[in-house]
């Protein structure tokens, strides 16, 4: 408030022009001018106004609404159906970003996400009455299909984007195409961590991603980068690359990884008194693998067509270690048993090495012995 206060009050004035308004301060502040006030009927001498601030209400921060405004330019409103375990861990970093978060999943999961600020829907239809920008598919490799079949495309937006995390990737983007209108917007992803290994940070963790159908305008091009914009925000290193690809990879690699932890979770490995980092490792393993479903692991099994071939791989490499330790074995007993008997013979050649080709089949390397 402004507070005027003359040293002659005058007889009362009419019809006065307000003065213009003052901006609100963060300090008081008192002025001292020289004031000289007239109309038609009255005129008061030149006398010394004093003008205080009382207070400073509302102080006016310029930067932070520009900020604000920035960041909400910038967000997105995303629905996340499937709102498990890994749903939920997207959901915290994406709620730190500023974005508007929507959920929906066949357990409740209400108290969940109303505790990480996010609206859960028990119904469907009334998510998608909320017209998202972005529809991420977080479910089971074994449920896509199915609740791709339920959701009313005829309640969003005609160029809505949808996006899958799954851990496979050929599988969900036929998938896509296949149910999706042909207006909508498809972005096949894959972060390559998860709850237990990105928990700490996401920097420097693979985030793999498909534009398997993005349309040409501007705003859809500017939807999808920002998307993809919040993982490179958090460190990730982006990897962009083609369906097909990414399970032929993921199948050398993931696959393997969970079918070693299985083997070694089924063969009860534990710790001791004497674990070396070596030994640590296959126990971490174990426990990084043993976090995760079934359902997931036969997932990575079952709709990544690469995978049979690295099982069977897998069979023959065991297989090869065990004709190399039998073999050696052989050829001890029968230096021990018929050493001196064959003295006379030629050097005999070093055991075949095989080493299992991409296709399966033993590539059979021979070395003298020196």
């Amino acid at each position: 408030m402004l507070s005027f206060t003359c040293t002659k009050p005058s007889k009362t004035l009419n019809h006065l022009p307000l003065p213009p308004p003052f901006p609100s301060f963060s300090r008081s502040l008192s002025l001292s001018l020289p004031v000289s006030i007239s109309s038609s009927k009255h005129k008061v001498s030149r006398s010394l106004c004093i003008i205080r601030a009382i207070d400073a209400t509302q102080p006016y921060d310029y930067e932070a609404q520009l900020r604000s405004q920035h960041i909400k330019s910038q967000s997105l409103k995303i629905a996340i159906i499937g709102f498990g375990n890994f749903g939920q861990f997207l959901a915290k970093t994406f709620v730190r970003h500023g974005h508007t978060l929507l959920a929906h999943s066949r357990s409740d999961y209400s108290a969940i996400a109303s505790d990480l600020g996010v609206r859960f829907f028990h119904d469907l239809h009334d998510l998608c009455e909320q017209h998202p920008e972005v529809v991420l598919l977080s479910t089971s490799i074994l449920s896509t299909e199915r609740v791709l079949r339920a959701i009313p495309f005829q309640r969003l937006k005609r160029n809505t984007l949808f996006v899958d995390v799954l851990s496979v990737k050929e599988f969900p983007r036929d998938l896509l195409m296949k149910y999706l209108p042909n207006e909508f917007d498809i972005l096949c992803t894959h972060p390559m961590f998860g709850p237990e290994s990105g928990k700490d940070s996401w920097s420097g963790l693979s985030f793999v991603y498909d534009r398997v159908r993005i349309g040409n305008e501007e705003g859809r091009v500017s939807r999808c980068h920002r998307f993809l914009d919040i993982f490179a925000k958090e460190g990730c290193r982006m990897v962009e690359m083609s369906c097909a690809e990414h399970d032929k990879y993921a199948a050398g690699s993931q696959f393997v990884t969970h079918t070693m932890g299985r083997v070694l979770e089924k063969f009860g490995l534990e710790s001791s008194p004497i674990n070396t980092k070596g030994y640590e490792t296959l126990l971490d393993l174990v426990e990084n693998t043993a976090g995760d479903s079934f359902e997931l692991y036969y997932g990575l099994f079952m709709y990544n067509k690469n995978s049979m071939e690295q099982l069977e791989r897998l069979d023959m490499a065991f297989e090869a270690i065990k004709r190399d330790l039998f073999g050696q074995l052989h050829r001890v007993y029968r230096k021990q048993l018929f050493g001196s008997a064959e003295l006379g013979r030629a050097p005999e050649e070093r055991p075949v090495v095989q080493k299992l080709l991409h296709n399966g089949a033993p590539d059979q390397i021979s070395e003298n012995m020196p």
